[in-house]
């Protein structure tokens, strides 16, 4: 049974180029359901998950980038993944299919069936799997490492900002493909993490009063960096790269607000 209403998060104000996101930011909204009207060509659908990436805190800022910043009062822009509840005349999709595309902060929307693309599972994986290494994180990575990078076994690759959802990946394709690779985050938590779990061949704390000797004694020189922090640490790798080394600018997560990339299930209680 349809709802009678649902719920948007909107911007409410900035929190300004250097400013820390709080309370103010966004607030929550409820609309009325059956104002939703799929229209020809369009869906109505029920938002499943959302991804929260450091990328957003960009779009808060009022700068333009490399797309229009969220206007204030503008339900909040995310990529996710949603479920088709009804779709209207002549669209593509129908109503059970899961779909990925900039759906925002919402229970539920109408979009264009251009703004989505359709999900089907393959085998051994699962629907959130495309908010990750099936979706825009691990095509970055694999894109980055292999069409930028063209890394090779045996080279020495670092990457930068490891813990989070892009740099995992790519240190996991690392692997694969049999480069020595050396990661750099920000606890020694994700630093067991990474060693224990990903496998890595050596993990750094940047936060280490001694991460720069420390760097310098696991890394040698450099032949491809994965670059997802910019700033200091870039700085650093760019003063050890080896002849006809490859840097692949992927972040600047140090430039904007850190937080990692995560994922949470919406509530319709």
């Amino acid at each position: 049974m349809a709802p009678k209403t649902y719920k948007v998060i909107r911007l409410a104000e900035r929190p300004g180029q250097a400013g820390a996101i709080n309370d103010k930011t966004f607030r929550t909204e409820e609309l009325v359901y059956a104002d939703l009207k799929p229209g020809p060509k369009r869906v109505l659908y029920k938002t499943i998950y959302l991804s929260c990436d450091p990328t957003q805190r960009m779009w808060l800022n009022e700068a333009r980038g490399y797309m229009d910043p969220v206007q204030v009062n503008d339900v909040m822009r995310s990529g996710g993944i949603a479920v088709v509840i009804e779709a209207g005349e002549g669209s593509l999709y129908k109503p059970g299919d899961y779909v990925f595309g900039l759906i925002n902060w919402r229970e539920y929307g109408v979009l264009k069936d251009s703004a989505l693309e359709k999900l089907e599972v393959p085998p051994g994986a699962e629907l959130l799997d495309f908010l990750g290494p099936l979706g825009t994180t691990g095509l970055t990575a694999y894109f980055g490492i292999n069409d930028v990078g063209k890394l090779k076994a045996g080279e020495t690759f670092v990457v930068s900002g490891a813990a989070g959802a892009t740099g995992s990946m790519a240190c996991q394709i690392g692997k694969k493909i049999g480069a020595r690779v050396i990661a750099i985050a920000g606890s020694q938590e994700k630093v067991n993490w990474l060693e224990k779990e990903l496998g890595v061949d050596k993990a750094l704390n940047y936060k280490s009063p001694t991460f720069r000797e420390e760097f310098i004694q696991a890394v040698g020189y450099v032949d491809v960096y994965f670059d997802n922090v910019g700033g200091s640490i870039l700085n650093l790798v760019l003063s050890r790269l080896k002849l006809k080394a490859r840097v692949i600018l992927c972040g600047a997560i140090s430039d904007y607000s850190r937080f990692r990339k995560w994922y949470f299930r919406v509530s319709y209680q």
